[in-house]
């Protein structure tokens, strides 16, 4: 294995067939020592996270394959806390998209004088670009556009499936009375072109509550996973 990149949670190696393996850390974004889904550096190291992260993952992906929805997933291995994955192009340098059901994070930082904390939302989307020294800058669907980043069409398809998506992870969610209160994705493009799914889906990048209660990223593992 050859080592492509290592990332804030995990590694990518890249493999003789031409996929890409995904080596899970046990770093949690956050700052101060406090995880945050929505922050943009490691802020602690919990013991276990990353073969949690990857059993979450592991479960959404495969529900997301029987919904018929396209993400680079092949398969996983818990015990080594890794994944195989088809090789796949970001969009510029990487952007993240966000679907939001309540207000909180960054949206009620920026937005607060017009929204309350917790306050519903219709799964608002919207996108960031990867660029730490600039704090993520959330950029709009023009301006992607007309940078290059991402056509019009294609952002279009990338809205819609990020709502299929948060729609399926809310649903599983609320079958264990937990509520999604916004989550964080990454997509790509396949060698085909055609847009999917990257990265994870874990309780490190989304918010979610049980009875009012934020619930830690290696509780919700357990919490969803129990039988």
């Amino acid at each position: 294995m050859k080592l492509i990149y290592t990332g804030k949670t995990k590694n990518v190696y890249g493999l003789e067939d031409g996929n890409y393996l995904l080596q899970f850390k046990d770093d949690v974004t956050g700052e101060n020592g406090v995880f945050d889904p929505g922050a943009n550096t490691v802020g602690l190291t919990i013991e276990g996270a990353g073969r949690a992260g990857l059993r979450l993952t592991k479960f959404f992906f495969e529900k997301l394959s029987q919904a018929g929805i396209p993400t680079h997933y092949v398969d996983a291995d818990i015990e080594k806390a890794t994944m195989t994955v088809k090789p796949a192009t970001v969009f510029g340098q990487g952007l993240e998209v966000i679907c939001r059901y309540r207000a909180v994070g960054s949206f009620l930082r920026r937005y607060g004088m017009y929204a309350e904390e917790g306050q519903v939302l219709d799964a608002f989307v919207e996108v960031t670009i990867k660029d730490d020294d600039r704090q993520d800058p959330p950029i709009s669907e023009d301006a992607l556009d007309m940078l290059g980043i991402l056509s019009l069409s294609e952002y279009k398809e990338l809205k819609e499936l990020t709502q299929k998506i948060a729609a399926v992870v809310k649903a599983e969610l609320a079958k264990k009375e937990i509520e999604l209160y916004d989550i964080k994705f990454e997509f790509g493009r396949l060698a085909d072109k055609q847009i999917v799914l990257i990265d994870e889906i874990s309780g490190g990048n989304m918010r979610a509550y049980k009875k009012g209660e934020y619930i830690e990223p290696l509780k919700l593992e357990q919490l969803m996973l129990e039988d």
